[in-house]
């Protein structure tokens, strides 16, 4: 009787915690965010208060959704490589309650093939998902299209790179149907800094303040769904 009772309370505990994992944020709770990237979420070529994430932070609070900004250890020039061993250590230590995903382009740029890309990526959503319990509290956004900017081809080493994006786009966007997760299509909306010079940061390559505006409104709708 007594093994019994334990297993039912087990049962019940575990469900407990489970139900507890997937309820949606209240009004008067902060969300912890943890933004997981390279040079594109932390805002190269932009004050850090500029880049989409801060951004993104801002418009929610100002919407009345309270979240802070805990982490953002992505750094310039990093692949699925760097996430893996230097980015994900940050999120676990973070008590996290959401998680944004954009990374990728330096493995295009770096020469890893799509097989290697697919492994790590998928890797890198296995383990974010492991921590965080649920596809709900993770949102993926694509590569930008960096071929359209005036240095964009001095990193293409004469690949044609929208088309090598656009593939490591496809995987990006099937490893995270596999887990449920929504993915913010920033590819399109990239390629208006090719008409628009006032998206591209000075050093020719990144978005600028603006463009770093833009890419936080196109994400901000499928986050203020998700915690809503």
């Amino acid at each position: 009787m007594k093994i019994k009772s334990f297993i039912l309370f087990n049962v019940v505990l575990m469900a407990l915690c489970y139900g507890l994992s997937n309820l949606p944020v209240q009004a008067d709770e902060e969300v912890r965010y943890v933004a997981i990237g390279d040079s594109y979420t932390i805002g190269t070529g932009v004050a850090p208060k500029d880049a989409w994430p801060f951004l993104l932070v801002e418009r929610l609070n100002a919407d009345g959704i309270k979240m802070s900004l805990v982490a953002n250890p992505s750094r310039n020039g990093w692949t699925t490589v760097e996430a893996l061993r230097w980015e994900l250590p940050v999120l676990h230590k973070s008590n996290a309650a959401f998680v944004t995903v954009m990374i990728g382009v330096n493995d295009w740029v770096q020469h890893s093939t799509d097989e290697r890309f697919r492994e790590n990526f998928a890797a890198l959503l296995h383990d974010i998902l492991w921590e965080m319990k649920d596809s709900k509290k993770v949102l993926v956004v694509n590569i930008p299209d960096f071929s359209v900017t005036p240095r964009g081809a001095a990193f293409a080493s004469g690949r044609d790179a929208a088309r090598g994006v656009a593939k490591f786009n496809m995987i990006i966007a099937e490893e995270a149907q596999k887990h449920g997760i929504e993915v913010v299509d920033i590819y399109s909306v990239s390629q208006k800094m090719g008409t628009d010079p006032s998206l591209v940061a000075r050093d020719g390559l990144h978005p600028s303040e603006k463009g770093q505006a833009l890419f936080a409104a196109e994400i901000y709708p499928s986050v203020k769904a998700l915690l809503k």
